[in-house]
């Protein structure tokens, strides 16, 4: 089973972790959260993240999933990439952490695929009349 690691601002990580856990049904197995703040220098949180990591990884890889391109915690997570071992993709949203939950049994550049298209698809403009139907 693939390893999932959310490193993410503050306590957005640990809120999509309980969120999806509610969906599930379960606690998520090899799935860790590292919160960064600003406060935090990012030459501590490396050797953080790369212990979090070793213990996530069963030898299928890791998945780092951090919220938003370019910030802070992708920046720290673009020092952990391993191609083909440790892979990331930015821009972590509920549907994204439910559909890479659920394919971890797959190779990790399928992982990837299905995290970045559940992301892309759980972002719908919808209207009052769509909605209708699950009332």
């Amino acid at each position: 089973m693939i390893g999932i690691l959310i490193m993410a601002h503050g306590s957005l990580g640990n809120s999509l972790l309980e969120c999806a856990k509610h969906v599930v049904g379960t606690e998520p197995q090899q799935l860790a959260v590292m919160a960064v703040s600003n406060e935090d220098d990012p030459s501590q949180v490396l050797p953080q993240a790369l212990a979090l990591i070793a213990e996530l990884n069963s030898g299928e890889g890791v998945l780092v999933l951090s919220d938003m391109y370019g910030a802070t915690p992708c920046n720290i997570v673009g020092q952990l990439l391993q191609p083909g071992l440790i892979e990331g993709v930015a821009g972590i949203n509920l549907p994204m952490l439910i559909r890479t939950i659920t394919y971890r049994h797959e190779p990790l550049a399928t992982l990837i695929e299905k995290a970045v298209s559940g992301g892309r698809e759980g972002v719908v403009h919808f209207s009052r009349e769509s909605c209708k139907r699950y009332i």
